[in-house]
């Protein structure tokens, strides 16, 4: 298992075949990469991302472990991204393994909807027009979580 929260910009290809090349008696590997879309309240300039080092890592931790126990997947990995993004910059990626694709795929769901719903990250988006509004969690992401 691997988790990572950085600044920089990720190599999705490279992440991806480094993650399916060492993920030992998988049958299966979802991989999974997000991307900053426009606001849905006007055309967004930047988003910016905050956290707290080490509380972050340590959440993230501990839901992609229950992850692995919960689908007994060989591996997984997060990798989630923070400080000044713009819209189609990567954000996030999530990589699952295991030895069917009915547990990757669902272990790679549960991953995304709570790194969208629960993550301990705050996310403000900054208009073009200059106005600032804080992203709140919609009732369709916590729907998602809920089925878990």
């Amino acid at each position: 298992m691997r988790v990572v929260v950085q600044q920089e910009p990720f190599d999705f290809g490279s992440e991806a075949e480094a993650f399916a090349r060492d993920a030992g008696g998988a049958g299966a590997v979802v991989t999974f990469t997000g991307v900053v879309r426009e606001a849905d309240s006007g055309a967004m300039a930047v988003m910016e991302i905050e956290h707290y080092p080490g509380m972050t890592e340590k959440a993230l931790e501990k839901i992609a472990s229950e992850a692995i126990a919960r689908w007994d997947l060989t591996d997984a990995l997060v990798i989630h991204r923070h400080g000044r993004l713009v819209p189609g910059d990567q954000i996030m990626m999530v990589a699952t393994a295991a030895r069917h694709r009915v547990a990757a795929f669902e272990a790679a769901e549960y991953l995304m909807d709570y790194l969208k719903s629960r993550a301990p990250f705050w996310k403000k988006e900054i208009l073009q027009n200059g106005a600032e509004d804080w992203v709140a969690a919609k009732s369709a992401d916590e729907d998602a979580l809920r089925r878990w």
